[in-house]
């Protein structure tokens, strides 16, 4: 009885005290902003350089713009793209351009 009653007890114990040893996770944690802050660098390295090979390599269509006013590039097959945040080429359709706003 009294083996049954350690056990018991100490099982009661162990369910008890393992939720304060749980994991919690910070999204303020050092760690956390240094991962963003990297990521957001790369993302912004990543668009200037695929820019300027775009702008290099490519022509740049004067009388248009992107869905949300971006630079649009053809490239030598005659795709219409531009480059977003990240740094990749989206291509579009021409009926998707918009005129270029005066300015």
């Amino acid at each position: 009885m009294k083996k049954l009653f350690k056990v018991a007890l100490f099982a009661a114990g162990s369910f008890m005290i393992s939720p304060a040893f749980a994991q919690t996770h910070k999204d303020s944690t050092l760690g956390h902003k240094i991962g963003n802050t990297a990521k957001k660098v790369g993302h912004k390295t990543s668009e200037i350089a695929a820019k300027g090979a775009a702008g290099v390599a490519d022509k740049k269509y004067a009388g248009k713009v992107g869905p949300d006013g971006q630079t649009i590039y053809i490239d030598k097959n005659s795709h219409y793209f531009y480059v977003n945040k990240k740094g990749h080429r989206v291509y579009v359709k021409k009926a998707n351009l918009k005129d270029k706003p005066a300015q």
